[in-house]
């Protein structure tokens, strides 16, 4: 039942006819699970909480540093040293003393995943490594769990939603871990202090669409955000025959290149030895500099279903980007579109200027 004081609290939302108090009582009854409290965990700890979420498990086991002031803003410069799920819960509790918020400081692991998200009933990844991402995303699936995806790279977001009504799972998109620092990470590459707080809203805003059952959840799509040029993108795939039966270790990575990668080093005797390719850069016009490989064609990754016809089947076709990250998505659409002599520049210019 909602209080007289949640009727007030919540006004705003129950006088929206999609929500009401029917709605507002589903969200006081559903629970949460939000793993890691950082630049994406943090806006989804505030939206979740305000909107008057019942439950919030908040995991972490790391504490606030002084870097993570420019873009995790529940925290202060008072709170550096300090474990950030208290931290943020204490914060967040003075927003609204109504939602349960659970502390979970430790880590999510193969021994302990199973047992922590069969009690939620929405996941939200907001890690930053390929680890954590498959075991959230291979338990949900044993689990039948949603879960919902936000990544961030400079001054690019990624949403998206997995395995929502038996729809598309995160393997469906990458089906292998890369390999360890294979893609840069946020302390890798840097983000621009904004962007999780967009990105993390978004996917708060996803977390409620499921909870209330309402508009088009981003199950089977994978949404892009240029910050920069402010485009976005919405690029689809299907369920993949991929099976999880049972939960795997993490952290091995294996030292081959995974299935539709390239290495620099065979690229190399591909340009040298005259083999009959494609090369497109789909990095943003903002993103170009002067430096690009011979022979490119320029197809923005945000034009890419839209350019099509420019893809020859027939003929291989190398996609690169700066760090490798967003041609390995495309390379995975395009697959499951058809394409089938498709490849991504592993570790993108990054990775062949060093090894030039």
């Amino acid at each position: 039942m909602i209080s007289k004081d949640e009727l007030l609290r919540y006004d705003r939302h129950i006088k929206l006819s999609a929500i009401g108090l029917e709605g507002q009582e589903k969200l006081k009854s559903a629970k949460v699970l939000v793993v890691g409290v950082g630049g994406l965990g943090c806006p989804v700890l505030q939206y979740l909480t305000s909107s008057g979420v019942g439950a919030i498990g908040v995991m972490d086991v790391d504490v606030v540093s002084l870097n993570n002031l420019q873009r995790q803003v529940l925290f202060t410069t008072d709170d550096i040293g300090r474990l950030k799920t208290t931290t943020a819960i204490k914060r967040l509790k003075k927003s609204n003393p109504l939602v349960e918020l659970n502390n979970l400081a430790f880590y999510l692991t193969k021994e302990n995943a199973l047992e922590i998200i069969k009690d939620y009933d929405v996941i939200v990844d907001c890690t930053d490594n390929f680890p954590s991402r498959y075991l959230i995303n291979d338990a949900c699936v044993l689990l039948g769990k949603p879960f919902v995806y936000g990544a961030l790279h400079k001054f690019n977001g990624q949403l998206s939603v997995f395995n929502y009504n038996d729809g598309p799972t995160y393997r469906c998109l990458y089906p292998d871990i890369p390999k360890q620092d294979e893609v840069p990470n946020c302390s890798q590459a840097g983000v621009l202090g904004v962007l999780p707080s967009l990105i993390g809203t978004l996917q708060a805003t996803e977390v409620i669409k499921i909870i209330l059952g309402i508009g088009e959840v981003l199950s089977g799509k994978i949404l892009t955000y240029d910050l920069l040029s402010n485009r976005q993108g919405v690029i689809c795939f299907p369920k993949s025959e991929i099976l999880v039966k049972e939960l795997s270790d993490y952290n091995l990575k294996c030292d081959l290149p995974l299935q539709d990668e390239i290495l620099p080093s065979q690229l190399k005797e591909w340009l040298t030895n005259g083999i009959k390719f494609n090369l497109i850069d789909i990095r943003e016009e903002y993103e170009r500099d002067d430096y690009k490989l011979n022979d490119t064609y320029f197809i923005p990754m945000g034009d890419m279903l839209s350019s099509l016809e420019k893809i020859d089947k027939s003929t291989p076709t190398v996609f690169y980007c700066e760090s490798g990250n967003k041609s390995k998505t495309v390379v995975s659409i395009l697959k499951r579109k058809g394409y089938n002599k498709v490849y991504s520049l592993l570790g993108g210019l990054i990775q062949w200027k060093l090894e030039r």
